[in-house]
């Protein structure tokens, strides 16, 4: 592909500067809005125990996730400050509204331009730059759109594959997520991490051989994710943030002060297992 042609072998000075300079200060305030945020908008924010999502720490990892909606990145940085509050965390956005939101850039955003070449560019150098950070953490939606989570085959765009490729070491996280409806009036936001990738050292991949590769895991993450959902069961899952529950108002009135009345305790949820 013309970017091997184009991107030197090994980040330059001019790579590294473009690196975002992450606020510390900035990052807990705004994590503490998200997780305001999250609780207001969804009855639980969870993660599945049945997968191991700790990689080498000694890596730089990509943390690649599908795309269904606009919560996504917010869902992330839960994610990230619950069970990576040690890592430096970077992900690209849109140039255009990084330039609206200035600040973003104090959180780890940096900007691309989609669906261009410049905009590949800025992600094979600002990516490989970061990963040359032990600590660092890159979190992408290689779909590079809105997608349904049950859209098959999962297709990426060749932006990651690309970078994998010019990575010499690092560990690769594949998380599929959705938002489904279960017994609550606010939805679930769910997240199952896939078979961790570790690359460490020269590969005879292909980008577009990476490529396939990482489509395949998030795939296949995406499929236990949609079982999980289907069978409604909490106890697979670890929950990071606990939201609203019950119908509120005139209604859950009522049901709590019949609870009174009869000595029990009011329980707004209205499945029959633990919220």
């Amino acid at each position: 592909m013309i970017l091997d042609d184009i991107i030197p072998k090994t980040a330059t000075e001019e790579d590294i500067a473009s690196v975002p300079r992450v606020s510390k200060w900035l990052v807990r305030l705004f994590s503490r809005y998200v997780f305001r945020y999250m609780r207001r908008s969804f009855h639980a924010v969870r993660i599945s125990r049945g997968a191991n999502a700790r990689p080498p720490s000694d890596l730089p990892t990509i943390v690649f996730i599908n795309h269904p909606s606009w919560w996504d990145p917010l869902f992330c940085i839960v994610i990230a400050m619950k069970l990576f509050p040690d890592r430096k965390h970077f992900a690209p956005m849109d140039a255009a509204a990084l330039k609206r939101y200035k600040f973003f850039g104090r959180l780890g955003f940096f900007g691309v331009q989609p669906e261009t070449m410049s905009g590949a560019r800025a992600l094979l150098r600002t990516g490989r730059a970061i990963l040359s950070q032990s600590n660092a953490m890159l979190w992408i939606t290689p779909q590079g759109r809105f997608a349904d989570p049950r859209l098959r085959p999962v297709r990426f765009r060749p932006g990651l594959g690309h970078l994998v490729h010019r990575t010499p070491r690092c560990a690769l996280m594949p998380i599929a997520i959705e938002y489904p409806f279960w017994e609550e009036r606010f939805p679930e936001a769910l997240a199952r991490w896939g078979e961790v990738v570790i690359k460490d050292g020269e590969s005879v991949k292909t980008p577009e051989q990476w490529t396939g590769l990482l489509e395949r895991r998030l795939e296949s993450a995406q499929k236990m994710l949609a079982d999980n959902c289907m069978q409604r069961n909490r106890e697979v899952f670890e929950t990071l943030l606990q939201g609203r529950a019950g119908v509120g108002g005139i209604y859950d009135f009522w049901r709590s002060l019949g609870a009174r009345l009869r000595g029990r305790p009011f329980r707004a949820e209205h499945g029959e297992s633990n919220p």
